[in-house]
């Protein structure tokens, strides 16, 4: 096994909190959002992430992550409040959190298996580190001191290697059936009372406090509203309080005498009245209207194109051909992730060939890249991969291939695709592809069937 048995990070206390707060730029493709800066115990920080937005850090910018407690379909995983749970404990058997598969089952290649905290290293603190705010501190098994935040045991993933780098996790919701994953920890969105802010496939989109979509219509202004008597019929004002008051991207208009609406970056909001679901971006598709995000995602590489399918808009190939992301959690008590190239390939090769590579580079083929091509940011890498064992490839190895990942995972497209906008491979494997299996690369949330 090359990783390391134990790669624990030890934050020493002293009397100083630290802390930063993104600065708005002036092009709004660009903006990054603003957050409330909270008390933090000395050796950690606040970056800002691609995908994440405002997140908690180490000393060296490297991501810490939480394991909340999750429901799956035979019990619960994760971990309790104040209750670490990610030890130096190789994992055995499957834990039948997955009906209808049974516990007992022994779990593939034992032999190179890793522990729990061989992947997700303890943040530990001192002896004589103090609880700061929402910063406590916790009792290991082992007598150690571990970090928390709001009482939930923190880590940091082998996987980032990079300050902003949130490889191991994400805030971005999930459909229910999925592993117990691991999620960035990250300071409050710097909103006014009744918004919130939700990490998705475009950016960190700004919702209501109810988690439905804000709109904004392009025909308004940073003093006035064009949405007439009628139009609010459809596209409803958000209403200020009397007592609020401008403060950074944030101010209000009057719409009528003592009625005040919300607007962010120089522009009224809205929602939209046919958003019948959580989520839904329905709203974005009349003309004139669009979303608000605090935070755009990077944009894919130059070559990738967007089709049109039955059920949205893909991302796809040069010749339009839609690509896919592979979702792997293992059942074991751990909820260890398999969808990464240093993971196990045993379920990826199980789902995509019946265990035969070769019927899996048939079936799922790599999209391929130019050694040399470049994207901006961290979301989107090439990666160098063994196809026949899908791991990483060793420099100058022969036979390895060149191709796009996001987040490190690599992507692919479906031979049962026949045209540009086919989604055939959609929802291939276990619990529609979310547990051990294929997604379309969709555009928007709400095109994932139960993800909300």
């Amino acid at each position: 096994m090359t990783r390391p048995a134990r790669w624990y990070v030890r934050l020493l206390a002293a009397p100083l909190f630290l802390s930063c707060t993104a600065a708005p730029q002036a092009d709004s493709a660009s903006m990054l959002e603003s957050y409330v800066s909270v008390p933090m115990p000395p050796g950690f920080k606040v970056v800002i992430s691609e995908l994440e937005g405002p997140i908690f850090a180490d000393a060296r910018g490297h991501t810490i992550y939480m394991w909340p407690s999750k429901k799956l379909r035979n019990g619960y995983s994760g971990e309790m409040k104040g209750k670490p749970a990610c030890y130096d404990e190789v994992r055995k058997e499957t834990a039948g959190l997955m009906s209808p598969y049974p516990a007992g089952v022994l779990l593939p290649q034992l032999s190179t298996r890793p522990s729990c905290i061989t992947l997700w290293p303890p943040v530990l603190a001192s002896d004589d580190a103090k609880p700061v705010g929402k910063w406590t501190i916790l009792t290991r098994k082992d007598g150690t001191k571990q970090w928390a935040y709001d009482e939930q045991a923190l880590y940091i993933s082998i996987l980032d290697k990079e300050p902003g780098e949130a490889i191991g996790g994400s805030t971005r919701k999930d459909n229910e059936e999925s592993p117990a994953v691991r999620v960035p920890v990250a300071p409050p969105p710097k909103v006014p009372p009744g918004f919130a802010v939700k990490t998705t496939s475009n950016g960190r989109l700004l919702t209501t406090d109810k988690n439905y979509s804000v709109y904004a219509y392009d025909k308004d202004s940073a003093a006035e509203s064009k949405c007439d008597s009628v139009c609010v019929r459809t596209w409803i004002p958000l209403i200020a309080p009397q007592l609020a008051q401008a403060q950074g991207e944030w101010s209000t208009i009057e719409r009528s005498a003592g009625l005040r609406q919300w607007t962010f970056r120089g522009k009224p909001l809205y929602t939209y009245v046919m958003d019948t679901n959580q989520w839904s971006q329905e709203g974005s598709d009349v003309p004139g209207w669009r979303n608000v995000y605090t935070q755009r995602v990077p944009a894919p590489p130059a070559d990738f194109t967007v089709q049109d399918s039955v059920s949205g808009q893909v991302l796809a190939d040069h010749r339009g051909m839609t690509i896919y992301r592979y979702n792997c959690g293992d059942d074991s008590v751990d909820q260890l992730s398999c969808d990464h190239p240093d993971d196990t390939q045993v379920y990826r090769l199980a789902m995509c060939g019946a265990g035969d590579a070769v019927r899996c580079l048939e079936n799922w083929p790599y999209v391929p890249a130019d050694s040399n091509a470049k994207s901006t940011g961290h979301a989107w890498t090439v990666m160098r991969i063994d196809p026949k064992t899908g791991r990483g490839a060793a420099a100058g190895q022969p036979g390895a291939v060149s191709v796009w990942a996001y987040r490190e995972r690599p992507v692919y497209t479906y031979a049962g695709d026949r045209q540009p906008g086919d989604v055939n491979g959609d929802s291939t494997g276990e619990w529609r592809g979310y547990r051990n299996g294929f997604k379309a690369f969709w555009l928007r949330d709400d095109y994932y069937s139960g993800a909300l």
